[in-house]
């Protein structure tokens, strides 16, 4: 019988992208601010995209100054963005994949962020049915999450797969791909964006792919006796 094999994903950019859930969180936000200023929620989002494109980081300010709310209403926007209920749904794309690995690989999601709020995510976009287990990094190890070793080795354990049998897959060079190396797993870099020419994390993944759609496919691949490290 053939040893169990693992598929474990990272969860914001990987599986879907995390700009949803900050646009989710701006609506949440322009809702309320819309029931204690003069503006309407539509003009506080417009506030708050317009902000998002030219002063990213700062649109919760933009948005109070806007608002004639004042600096001292920026702490309860920012809880409001990140205790709602986010509006998420899962790409189609991401769901095909998840559902094309399941029949041979135990599927798991290991994600950095405050537990609270990953979980709400992982709700939203209902991948507590399309994964064995999810492994939220802080609460293992150190405590500061992904790249410790310790939740890589965390999700390994709950599926019960030898960490040589586990494929890790992810857009953060650093987090991702240099953390599940050095945990002993397989990788496979999904960048968000463009990678530059000699990009030195393409040299330390063991595959590059530039879709999800490529994941099924490569993984089968990287347990072939005659497989290669190469981009796909």
């Amino acid at each position: 019988m053939r040893e169990p094999r693992a598929v474990l994903f990272d969860l914001d950019d990987t599986l879907y992208a995390h700009e949803r859930f900050i646009l989710s969180g701006f609506r949440a936000v322009a809702a309320h601010v819309a029931t204690t200023s003069p503006l309407t929620a539509g003009a506080a989002l417009e506030v708050l995209l317009d902000a998002f494109q030219a002063a990213r980081g700062q649109e919760l300010q933009a948005l109070a100054g806007r608002a004639g709310l004042g600096a001292a209403a920026v702490p309860g926007l920012v809880d409001l963005m990140r205790t709602h209920v986010p509006d998420l749904a899962l790409p189609e794309l991401t769901r095909s994949v998840l559902c094309a690995l399941a029949p041979g690989w135990r599927l798991g999601i290991v994600t950095n962020g405050r537990p609270d709020i990953q979980a709400r995510k992982v709700r939203a976009l209902g991948l507590g049915a399309l994964v064995s287990t999810v492994v939220y990094a802080t609460e293992h190890g150190t405590g500061q999450g992904k790249p410790d070793r310790a939740p890589f080795h965390e999700a390994c354990r709950r599926l019960g797969v030898a960490r040589e049998a586990a494929i890790f897959v992810g857009d953060d060079p650093v987090c991702d791909i240099a953390g599940a190396r050095e945990a002993g797993l397989r990788t496979i870099w999904l960048p968000a964006r463009a990678v530059p020419t000699g990009d030195r994390t393409a040299g330390l993944a063991d595959i590059v792919v530039a879709s999800l759609a490529a994941v099924p496919g490569v993984a089968a691949r990287m347990f072939s006796p005659e497989w290669r490290a190469h981009a796909a």
